[in-house]
């Protein structure tokens, strides 16, 4: 496994783990007035479309070579539609910070699947820091067993976000689409949208109505900086590293959530949970060593 890491992938890192760390806590904002599934919808809509708009205006062209389409179905399937139901969910049952967590046991279930299904094998220091990303997981779950019980629907759906996210990353590692990762990314939202659009319609509260504006808001926020300018970062990302090491990456994130959930909703911040953020850190740091 080639364990450099290109600059570019760490600044786009960076820029990923605070715009997905901070959009976890604003879930239960965004679904105040309006369903997961409409919330969802025209998040996907919206994001998809801006990232195509901003490839046609640099000149890309926003063809997808036929032979790849089974590709990125596939990928959208697994990754966008599971994860954005399923960890919005997660996300309004339990404490907005412990659903971060367990959707983003992503790396253990791509380094999993990776080795039973494709004989990936991570090197040593890559195993220590997926045992300390499990090792921070483990402890927040600790402490959040009370909220898991409560509403094991919402830890279930945690971690089938976590499932579908892996998936779908080595789906597309397998079989890597030759387009910019703007172009990938906003057509995979806009196919997102056509499933979440379908669960709206059939599973939408009440009548049609237009939200308010601070719904709105944060609604806009939401599609244009964490889904449209995040998920073109994370592509990015799987682009240039491998799926494994892209994957444990992410681990920052939580961190992240953690921290934005207790500003903003009072979530715990105690000493299990810096225990784990630490654990986190030096994940992090073993993954970007570079040798």
């Amino acid at each position: 496994m080639n364990t450099t890491i290109p600059p570019r992938a760490v600044v786009l890192l960076l820029v990923l783990t605070l715009v997905w760390g901070t959009n976890w806590p604003l879930f239960p904002l965004a679904t105040r007035e309006v369903s997961v599934w409409t919330f969802r919808a025209v998040a996907v809509a919206v994001a998809g479309a801006a990232l195509l708009a901003v490839a046609a205006a640099r000149g890309q062209s926003l063809r997808i070579p036929a032979a790849h389409w089974g590709t990125v179905v596939a990928a959208t399937l697994t990754y966008l539609v599971v994860w954005n139901v399923a960890s919005t969910y997660a996300a309004i049952w339990i404490p907005s910070g412990q659903a971060a967590i367990l959707g983003f046991t992503m790396p253990l279930w791509a380094a999993l699947l990776g080795w039973a299904v494709f004989g990936q094998r991570l090197p040593a220091r890559l195993l220590w820091a997926l045992a300390l990303g499990a090792a921070a997981v483990g402890l927040l779950m600790w402490r959040g067993l009370n909220a898991y019980t409560q509403a094991p629907a919402g830890f279930a759906l945690g971690l089938l976000a976590g499932v579908g996210w892996a998936v779908g990353t080595l789906i597309l590692k397998r079989r890597p689409v030759p387009v910019p990762a703007l172009v990938l990314t906003g057509w995979q939202l806009l196919l997102a949208a056509l499933p979440i659009g379908i669960g709206a319609l059939l599973l939408g509260d009440g009548p049609w109505f237009w939200p308010s504006a601070g719904s709105v808001a944060v609604i806009a926020w939401i599609a244009l900086v964490p889904m449209a300018i995040g998920n073109a970062a994370w592509f990015s990302i799987v682009g240039m590293l491998p799926a494994q090491l892209a994957g444990l990456s992410s681990i920052g994130v939580p961190m992240v959530a953690m921290v934005a959930g207790a500003l903003v909703h009072g979530e715990p911040l105690g000493p299990l949970q810096w225990a784990a953020m630490a654990s986190s850190a030096a994940a992090l740091w073993l993954c970007f060593r570079q040798r």
